[in-house]
This record gives C-alpha cells, sequence and structure tokens, in this order.
C-alpha cells in the first residue's frame, strides 16, 4: 500500500511474511498464493505491499540464479503484490517448533551474516519495482548480549556491508539500505543502545529500524528516542509497527494466569518492568512468572506481537498507545522520517489457543484488519492513500 506523504513523498505500508514462515524458494511462492493474495483482495487493492522474509536457503537461490530472481518478480507482478522492504532478521528455522535464542544467530561476528545480507541486498535491488529506487533490509542487532565481545568485528561487517551496498548502487542504480533492529536482551537493546556503534559507523546506508514492540517492551518513549536519533544523524531505515503484551498490574493473581496463557515454548518473550533504579527484565515470560525474579510493583511488558487491531481481554492489554504516538512522529510531520512501515505480527500461531486464527481465511482476515487499523492511523496523520 502506498500513501502520498503532505510534503509529496510516497511512504510505503507492508506487512511481513515472516508469518508465513518458509524455508524455501517454492515455499516463498506458495506463500504469495496461499496468503498475501488473498490479503489483498480482503483489502479490495489492485497493489499490497510485502515485507519479504527469505530463509537463507531461499536468498541463496535467488541471489545464484538470475532466472530465479526474475520469476519471483513476475510472479510478485502477477499477483498484484510489491516489496520495497525486506526482513533479515532470522535467518533460519523461523517455523521450527522451538526458535528462541536461535533466532539469534548466526550473528554480525560471524561472516556468514555477512554474506546472507549481501545477498538479501542483491536479491531486493532485483525485486523493487520499476518505479522505486530505494529498498530496505531490518536486521539483527548485532548479536545477543552474550556475544558483546564481538563488537568490533559486528563494525567492521557492517563497514564491509556499506562498501558493498555503495558497489551495488553503482551496478543496478538501486540504493539499498540496512537497518539494526533493537530488540530486548541484544548488545543494542535499545535505540539508545544504537547511538554508539551507529555513530561509529558513520554510514548512511547502516541506520536503525525502529520496532515499536521492542520499543515498548523497553518502555522508551517514542519522542525521545526518536529525537534522540534524529539529533545524532542515524537514519531512521525503516519501522515495524508492532504491540506489545502490556500488565499494568502483575502483582495481581488474575494478571498472573492471564499472562501464563501467552507463556508458549516456540519464541523468546523477554519482559521488562521499570522500577526507580531503572529497567529491571529477565529473558522469558516463564522466568518473569516463576517466583520473585522480576519486581511486580510497576507494569510489566513482554515481548510478544498482539495483533495490532485485538488488544488481549482485560486485566492484559497490548502497546498500542506507543504504536500511535511512534507513528506519529515518524511520518506526521513536515518529512517523514521513514518511508518504509511494515506490520510485524508474526505470532499468530504462538496466540493462546483460543485467539489462534483457525485456517488461512482467519489468518488472512486478521492481517487484513491490522492493515486497515495501519491504512487509517496514516490517514488521520494526514497521508492520503493512493491507488
Amino acid at each position: 500500500m502506498r500513501f502520498r506523504h503532505p510534503d509529496g513523498s510516497t511512504v510505503h505500508l507492508a506487512y511481513c511474511t515472516n508469518v508465513h514462515p518458509a524455508e524455501t524458494l517454492g515455499g516463498v511462492v506458495a506463500q504469495l498464493r496461499d496468503h498475501c493474495e488473498p490479503v489483498r483482495r480482503r483489502l479490495g487493492r489492485d497493489r499490497l505491499g510485502i515485507g519479504l522474509w527469505l530463509a537463507a536457503d531461499a536468498a541463496r537461490a535467488l541471489d545464484s540464479d538470475p532466472s530465479a530472481l526474475r520469476a519471483l518478480r513476475a510472479e510478485l507482478d502477477r499477483r498484484g503484490l510489491e516489496v520495497v522492504t525486506l526482513n533479515g532478521f532470522p535467518y533460519e528455522g523461523f517455523g521450527a517448533g522451538e526458535v528462541k535464542y536461535r533466532v539469534y544467530r548466526p550473528d554480525w561476528a560471524d561472516p556468514e551474516r555477512l554474506e546472507h545480507t549481501t545477498a538479501l541486498a542483491r536479491v531486493l535491488a532485483g525485486l523493487l519495482p520499476d518505479d522505486v529506487t530505494e529498498g530496505s533490509i531490518s536486521t539483527l542487532p548485532l548479536a545477543w548480549r552474550t556475544a558483546a565481545h564481538g563488537t568490533g568485528r559486528h563494525e567492521k561487517a557492517l563497514r564491509t556491508l556499506a562498501e558493498r551496498l555503495e558497489a551495488l548502487e553503482e551496478l543496478t542504480g538501486r540504493s539499498i539500505r540496512i537497518g539494526l533492529e533493537p530488540e530486548p536482551g541484544c548488545v543494542v537493546e535499545t535505540t539508545h543502545d544504537a547511538l554508539a556503534p551507529l555513530s561509529a559507523i558513520a554510514h548512511h546506508r547502516i541506520g536503525i529500524c525502529v520496532d515499536t514492540c521492542h520499543l515498548a517492551t523497553s518502555f522508551e518513549d517514542p519522542h525521545t528516542a526518536l529525537d534522540a536519533l534524529t539529533a545524532a544523524g542515524v537514519p531512521v531505515v525503516k519501522s515495524q509497527l508492532s504491540a506489545a503484551l502490556h500488565a499494568e498490574h502483575p502483582h495481581l493473581p488474575e494478571v498472573r494466569t492471564a499472562l501464563a496463557a501467552f507463556d508458549e515454548p516456540r519464541f523468546l518473550h523477554q519482559t521488562r518492568t521499570a522500577t526507580a533504579a531503572g529497567l529491571r527484565g529477565t529473558d522469558d515470560l516463564g522466568e518473569a512468572l516463576g517466583g520473585d525474579t522480576l519486581p511486580d510493583a510497576s507494569p510489566w511488558r513482554a515481548h510478544f506481537h498482539v495483533p495490532l487491531h485485538a488488544a488481549p481481554a482485560a486485566p492484559l492489554t497490548s502497546t498500542l498507545p506507543v504504536l500511535k504516538a511512534a507513528l506519529t512522529r515518524l511520518v506526521g510531520g513536515p518529512h517523514p522520517l521513514t518511508r518504509h512501515l511494515e506490520v510485524e505480527t508474526y505470532t499468530w500461531q504462538a496466540l493462546p489457543p483460543a485467539l489462534r486464527p483457525r485456517g488461512r481465511t482467519q489468518l488472512a482476515d486478521g492481517i487484513a484488519a491490522e492493515l486497515i487499523l495501519a491504512r487509517d492511523l496514516l490517514t488521520d496523520l494526514g497521508l492520503k492513500e493512493l491507488p
């Protein structure tokens, strides 16, 4: 979906396909038919943006075979779909029964992360619509915190990537930018944590991806965070529109019971609370619920991407207000801070059983409802939806 900002620029809205994990190129093509095109039809649109997730195997297949890349681009066109952004965070196995810490490997100290992201950039340059010259890729925020010793290697790899992206633009005329995506528990956990490494790299092709679920989980104020990025000259390459799980009164037994329904085995649900002594947290929701590990005098937020249009039932809610505040700052001003927005609710099948969609039809309905909510937020900010 495309929108005209009051300054005349085009803002793109997509939804991320990591909600339909596929490891192979054939699986990606099936996604377009089984999921993405049905969402587009529900929205009554001739064109729908998707934030494509390509696992390592699919990325290699496309990067090594120009005919396969052309065929995928033709399939996108045939189904009324377009790609201006990729999710390059998960490397592989995102559809496994247990993902947890594995999603952070390989990190930016491993040469394979650089090679994979370079391949993604080349693929994206070939997938961009004919009238679009700028693409974006979100990526791992350097590493999980226990790998912090490799920070020097991380920065060296990102500088090498920037050089490769410059060469790619010279070759193709397409400008691809990379955004580190701060996430709780990582070396770059918050937008503030991103300032030092990104300032050290000091390259306009390497910036930040603001995930509004992660922003909220870390109790960051959107306006403060985005003002600091702007002041530091760090570009917001893209933003993932997502909402975290919020518990206002985590000390109450009924709240603990409600939270326990979201403690599932597949993904890591980092949990945080803001105290007078600073942010406190656990790596997973179950750890927070197990005894006195996490102070419960103040609200808890958990890294669980809940559907934007359907907040959990009381006594829980979502951090949708944080998303709205961030979006106002991102695109509500005289000029957009980013032109690539991506709804990213990959946890539909990890929701408590009663809330999970039953089959493709309900999933497509839910994704379409999220995009409608995002569309309405954008038009309320003065953007005009384009055909």
